[in-house]
């Protein structure tokens, strides 16, 4: 479809079912996450802020469709350029799915993941390689050895090893990966 159809679409879903409506605000977090997608990290990242605290009110701080907009705005605003404020997002975003899901959840890992990443990417590498470190065995124990949310971890955590100045390590846990 055209880029112009999208717009259209959400205007009619806003008149039809109100700007407030669930379909109306899933319409919006569809908008955001596909105009991030298309290459537009900061147009991503403002539609989600814009609409977190019209889902927040909504839905609910804590409702699963909440918590992966708050998600996308985090990863949004990385991928925008501000790395510290993405992982500041997500330690928030931790504490709660933390909460809601508890500690082993997949959702709560993904968090835990995403935060380690953009910690690395705020640059803090030791602190990344430490929290890829710690959810590593998680991980396994979750999803087995060879689990590719496993093995993303492993990679993860040998490259941040390296950066962290630990060149050899990193060398030896990309080759037993």
């Amino acid at each position: 479809s055209s880029p112009a159809v999208m717009p259209v679409r959400k205007l009619i879903a806003e008149r039809v079912l109100g700007p407030e409506h669930p379909d109306t605000l899933a319409a919006r977090a569809s908008l955001a996450f596909w105009t991030g997608q298309a290459g537009d990290a900061a147009a991503a990242r403002d539609r989600f802020a814009a609409l977190l605290p019209v889902a927040e009110r909504v839905l609910g701080p804590d409702h699963p469709d909440t918590l992966i907009n708050r998600h996308n705005l985090a990863n949004f605003t990385g991928y925008a350029g501000d790395a510290a404020a993405a992982r500041d997002q997500f330690a928030t975003l931790l504490r709660v799915r933390e909460r809601v899901f508890g500690a082993d959840s997949p959702d709560t890992l993904t968090a835990r993941f995403n935060l380690a990443y953009w910690t690395g990417r705020a640059g803090a590498a030791v602190a990344a390689r430490d929290q890829f470190a710690t959810l590593l065995p998680i991980r396994e124990r979750m999803y087995g050895p060879d689990h590719p949310d496993t093995l993303a971890t492993w990679e993860e955590l040998a490259y941040w090893t390296g950066c962290a100045g630990a060149a050899a390590a990193a060398r030896d846990q990309f080759a037993a990966l």
